[in-house]
């Protein structure tokens, strides 16, 4: 039985199939689940009944899973989303993951394999960590979830900042790639290796934005390092 203490998570699917699916699956591991069949109605209930959680399709009629992405991200940088669609080419991931959805799974889905990354995106939160920390002109305010460079405030969506507060927190050591997945997803991805490239690329992108020196280092063959160059 869920109670108001339960996360909410959106499932925003036009197949009444899947959506009856995920449901149920949810429901039973005592979350509180809407529903939605198209993107205005799933931006509807985002506004009306915050979620949690958001585990989004992509081919939609109307305004499409990545439009809607767009929106949920643009209001709150925080909140999960995990695409769930058919679109199984690199590419599309690729998107995905750059529109800014934190996880991507297609389909045909297996349900426990879903739940378990439902649950490793939710866990993020309940992470200890120091209040402050900082490397070169580079701070994290764990407390608030806030990164700077110098003055600069950077807009960070959660994945972003998870894998840097992992960085941050072991300046001038090197993170495989596979200690990436672990930590800042919580499980083996299943082969889309990319996804790791792919954030460290936007990360790159938003700390090196007014010109500023690289410190995200790629150390070929083992993973990234943050240091200085």
């Amino acid at each position: 039985m869920t109670n108001e203490q339960e996360p909410r998570i959106l499932v925003v699917d036009d197949d009444p199939a899947v959506a009856s699916v995920l449901r149920r699956g949810l429901a039973y591991e005592g979350y509180r689940v809407d529903t939605a069949g198209d993107g205005t109605d799933a931006l509807r209930l985002a506004l009306e009944r915050p979620p949690s959680l958001v585990v989004l399709d992509i081919m939609m009629p109307g305004i499409d899973g990545l439009e809607v992405c767009r929106r949920l991200r643009a209001a709150d940088r925080s909140l999960p989303i995990l695409f769930l669609t058919a679109k199984d080419a690199p590419k599309d991931q690729v998107i995905g993951l750059e529109t800014g959805a934190d996880d991507y799974v297609t389909k045909p889905f297996d349900l426990d394999v879903l739940l378990a990354r439902v649950k490793a995106l939710l866990r993020r939160g309940s992470r200890q960590e120091p209040a402050l920390l900082s490397y070169a002109d580079l701070r994290l305010d764990t407390g608030g979830r806030l990164a700077y460079r110098g003055d600069r405030r950077i807009g960070l969506t959660t994945t972003e900042y998870e894998l840097l507060q992992l960085l941050i927190s072991h300046p001038r050591q090197v993170v495989t790639k596979d200690q990436i997945m672990e930590r800042v997803w919580g499980y083996d991805f299943g082969g889309s290796a990319n996804i790791v490239e792919v954030y460290v690329r936007s990360l790159r992108k938003k700390l090196e934005e007014l010109g500023e020196p690289r410190l995200i280092q790629t150390v070929r063959g083992a993973g990234y390092v943050l240091r200085e160059e």
